[in-house]
């Protein structure tokens, strides 16, 4: 067997499974202000089965900041925060995400993967436990550092409302 990740809507938090099975981890995350849904552009987290399709962000500080998956060379503080602050912040790690069921989260105008979902960091001051993202799994950078570091590409990530 291998790690899983499983997110739960309602309950705001993301538990890693070890190989057998059993929790490793918990954390508190923050989903879709627009609750749960697959189209594109909805804003809103998709369900179902996916898988991280791939890792960005190995060995760059925390806080660094994310445009496109790219690094920008900045590293996120209030004051930055402050000055743009309309923009949403994809800090320190991205497990990008893609959908493994066809017609639901795969492919078309559901596509999870074309949508640019992703389990990333955010501000220290942007609040876990409730709904407040554009789509993604946002979470404490600590916690994005870590959970990083213990999956891999591959790694089976279950989205339950």
């Amino acid at each position: 067997m291998e790690k899983k990740i499983r997110i739960s809507i309602a309950g705001q938090s993301l538990e890693l499974l070890d190989e057998a099975g059993c929790l490793e981890r918990r954390f508190a995350v923050s989903t879709a202000a627009n609750g749960v849904g697959e189209a594109n552009g909805s804003y809103c987290t998709p369900r179902g089965l996916h898988i991280i399709r791939a890792k960005i962000g190995a060995g760059q500080p925390e806080n660094s900041v994310f445009v496109r998956r790219r690094p920008t060379g900045e590293i996120y503080t209030p004051e930055l925060g402050a000055q743009f602050p309309e923009r949403d912040w994809i800090l320190t790690r991205i497990l990008w995400l893609s959908g493994c069921e066809c017609g639901f989260n795969r492919l078309g105008e559901v596509d999870t993967m074309r949508r640019f979902i992703y389990i990333h960091g955010s501000p220290d001051e942007v609040a876990m436990g409730v709904p407040g993202s554009h789509g993604c799994v946002r979470m404490r950078n600590a916690d994005v550092m870590d959970l990083f570091d213990r999956v891999q590409s591959g790694t089976p990530v279950e989205i339950m409302a």
